[in-house]
């Protein structure tokens, strides 16, 4: 791959922005040298390992690569026999842990879903014994744990005892009557061993071995002899802590040494799995989608951004070619985006080959190229003493002595930077050439002839960037099949350049020129006005479209609505008749107790004779609940209202009529929001004495045909339970004509009895209340009488 043109299109700043989300130092170096392919399989595969990597770490919540250093010359060592420090083998335990954790994750996930990631992972090596020994054994970067070794305890437990035997004597010495002969009470320590400071006009008052002396030499610091041996052997013993320290060392740097190329395949490998986890937040960030390659030449980016302008200025555009046409002349005005989108198309077949998604639409379509020229902006090199017009000859050279089949070209403003016949005719001469060597490309220009050249030639298309010329402000989309109007007289003129000098440009146009950029412009702005005339219709469509699927959802309601009422009526029919049937076998049970008794009195007759007429009343709210009138009523031309309620039967709803026509016999009725034509012979008027029944049988059905209860006991409620239970029997014994009852609520707290005594206080059809008395249940029943 042509590394200018990686270079001009920028790739290596999204490298760089991309290098920002990698974790590991390795992995901002890999990816910031990273090599576009022109190998549609590694493409590929490139691609498919970061979308196995954005699966991992937005569906599975795979954390990222755990943090560690290039440990590469510190294996080396160890396999070599050197002996690492403490910091050093944590350094390394860095990586073996970093190397468990990422293939513990890893593996958690659907198998299927991460192939090649899964592959990768599985040659990773991490040993789980040495890292919990270097972790348990090693405290700091420059101490060992004491329970290194058994030895290692032992020893320090040793020197700790021997430590603290020494102090305790210099301890003794210092508060002795030697204490006048030192400089301060302190004990130090000089060539490890204990020592005292002595002022230097009594050294020779204490007994031991002078190890040093003060820069002023007012202080010598003296071992005492009598702690001689026991500094000796606290030497000693320091020698043995050492040579064991360095042998614990030492054995766990073999074991990092044994396993040096494994760990070296180790570093190799989280580098690649944390370049495609940055590649995949890249893509989060950016808000990029993974685009399908081939290598056909084919580019199809929808509704793409450039990723290096901020996301909340750039206007998404979409552009087309290496289908039915190889190439794309883009002409249109100047701020209009054209460079902007020439970049974007090249940035993005180069971001897809390092396995980088794109920011664009879903289904978007790169090609995979074998080289990408590129001719952008001014090339002027003062070192090599060319101009901006030889800087393009030489790039220019170098794209069609280069170019194949296989190749990408993008070229902006060809031609230009010298005499505009001149460079008119070198552009088509070599647009000519690059259509003849079949590869794919875009070409800007602002030539007309070139424009013209585009119409009759084959494999290269016209297009424009659009421009409002009402507003004078470009739109950023590409339409293909016309060219567009440079307009560089309106944005001179938006930009505020004097209008005479204007009108002596507009007349120095050659006329041909000027006609052809006028049909240009007049053509441009009528495909304008009906695209936008075609957004509206389609906008309306959409509208009504969404306005019709809403009266069908309101029609099925309603019919879900009706089949709803007609069930729950039916089953209250079948409840009524049911309650009906069960009180009357009730009255006749009792009737047939009564005379099944050897001896039947008057009183029994009586009873039964009530009973009797109890039957009757059922028997007559049966006859009341099932002779409601009909509902509806067959409509007739001659007495249907304008604002009578009807049921229309074809689309089985209830309605309003609005309007009448006698003559052609039908009429319009609202239903719900929607107005409906139909025939009067469809139309159901509405009974309303049907709907003034029903109120009734409800209240008849609710008469009590039970025993009166004078009595309610309600301990053990809450005071809301109890409340409701009060209202419930205070009706209950209003309906059975009851004059006194009373309420059992016991003594407790007294909130109950509070809480009825509050509610009765108001009670409408309370006439008085009182608490019992002596012998009655006193404060723990309410009486209460009725009015």
């Amino acid at each position: 791959m042509n590394d200018k043109s990686c270079e001009k299109l920028e790739l290596n700043k999204v490298l760089a922005c991309c290098a920002e989300h990698a974790v590991l130092g390795g992995t901002k170096e890999i990816l910031l040298s990273f090599e576009p392919s022109s190998d549609l399989a590694v493409v590929r595969e490139r691609l498919a390992r970061t979308s196995e990597a954005e699966k991992l770490l937005f569906k599975y919540g795979v954390s990222d690569v755990e943090f560690f250093d290039s440990v590469t010359d510190l294996v080396v060592r160890a396999k070599k026999g050197s002996v690492l420090s403490c910091g050093e083998l944590m350094q390394v335990n860095l990586l073996n842990r970093s190397a468990r954790i990422a293939y513990s994750s890893v593996t958690v996930a659907q198998a299927e879903e991460i192939p090649l990631t899964l592959t990768q992972i599985n040659k990773i090596y991490f040993d789980r014994t040495l890292e919990d020994d270097i972790s348990t054994k090693i405290v700091s970067d420059t101490e060992l744990s004491d329970f290194a070794s058994a030895k290692l305890y032992e020893i320090r437990t040793k020197i700790k005892s021997l430590n603290a035997r020494i102090r305790a004597k210099l301890s003794e010495y210092l508060s002795g009557d030697t204490a006048k002969y030192l400089q301060d009470n302190s004990v130090t320590i000089r060539n490890d061993r204990f020592v005292i400071p002595v002022r230097a006009e009594y050294k020779s008052k204490v007994r031991g071995l002078v190890h040093d002396r003060s820069q002023t030499g007012a202080t010598f610091f003296i071992e005492p002899e009598y702690v001689l041996e026991l500094n000796n052997e606290l030497i000693a013993l320091n020698i043995d802590e050492k040579e064991e320290v360095e042998r614990i060392l030492k054995s766990l740097s073999s074991r990092v040494g044994a396993n040096c190329d494994k760990f070296i395949a180790d570093e190799q490998i989280l580098f690649d799995i944390d370049s495609f986890y940055a590649r995949a937040h890249y893509a989060y960030t950016t808000k990029s989608t993974n685009p399908r390659v081939n290598g056909k030449g084919y580019i199809n980016i929808i509704k793409g951004r450039h990723p290096l302008i901020d996301k909340n200025i750039i206007v998404p555009v979409s552009v087309e070619l290496g289908k039915d046409y190889n190439f794309l002349l883009l002409s249109g005005a100047n701020t209009g985006g054209k460079t902007v989108t020439l970049k974007m198309v090249g940035l993005f077949c180069l971001m897809a080959a390092c396995g980088l998604f794109i920011p664009a639409a879903e289904c978007s379509d790169v090609a995979v190229f074998n080289h990408i020229f590129c001719d952008l902006g001014d090339s002027q090199s003062i070192e090599e003493s060319l101009s901006t017009f030889s800087s393009h000859v030489k790039n220019l050279i170098e794209i069609v002595s280069g170019v194949t089949s296989d190749s990408l070209v993008l070229i902006d403003e060809l031609g230009g930077g010298t005499n505009p016949d001149e460079g008119q005719a070198l552009a088509r001469a070599i647009t000519e050439h690059l259509l003849s060597s079949g590869c794919k490309g875009i070409i800007t220009t602002h030539f007309t002839p070139l424009k013209e050249f585009a119409y009759s030639a084959e494999g290269i298309e016209n297009a424009s960037m659009e421009f409002d010329s009402a507003t004078l402000k470009p739109l950023y989309s590409i339409k293909i099949g016309m060219p567009g109007a440079s307009n560089a007289f309106a944005i001179c003129r938006r930009m505020g350049l004097d209008e005479r000098i204007l009108d002596n440009a507009v007349n120095y146009l050659s006329e041909g020129g000027r006609t052809f950029e006028n049909i240009v412009r007049r053509a441009e702005d009528s495909r304008v006005y009906a695209d936008s005339v075609a957004a509206e219709n389609e906008k309306l469509r959409e509208e009504l479209k969404q306005k019709v699927e809403e009266a069908d959802k309101k029609s099925k309601l309603l019919d879900r609505e009706r089949e709803k009422l007609f069930a729950n009526a039916k089953a209250e029919s079948r409840r009524i008749i049911n309650e009906r049937s069960a009180e009357a076998e009730e009255l006749l049970g009792e009737i047939e107790q009564i005379f099944s008794k050897e001896v039947v009195y008057e009183s029994d007759l009586i009873k039964a004779r009530t009973l009797k007429n109890k039957i009757k009343e059922v028997a007559f709210r049966e006859e009341q609940s099932n002779a409601e009138p009909e509902q509806y009523v067959k409509a007739d031309a001659k007495t249907l209202k304008i604002g009578a309620k009807v049921y229309v039967t074809k689309m089985q709803t209830d309605g309003e009529v609005v309007s009448l026509s006698a003559a052609k016999g039908e009429a319009e009725v609202l239903c719900g929001s929607i107005k409906v034509r139909c025939k009067v012979s469809e139309l159901l008027v509405i009974n309303n004495a049907a709907k003034k029944v029903e109120p009734q049988v409800k209240v008849v059905r609710k008469l009590p045909v039970s025993t009166p209860i004078l009595e309610l006991n309600v301990i053990g409620l809450s005071v809301e339970e109890a409340l409701a239970e009060l209202e419930n029997f205070i009706d209950r014994a209003v309906t059975d004509n009851l004059e006194e009852v009373k309420v059992i609520h016991g003594v407790g707290t007294g909130k109950l009895r509070s809480a009825i005594a509050q509610r009765l206080k108001s009670h409408k059809n309370v006439a008085s209340y009182r608490l019992g008395v002596y012998g009655e249940g006193e404060t723990g029943v309410t009486f209460i009488k009725l009015k």
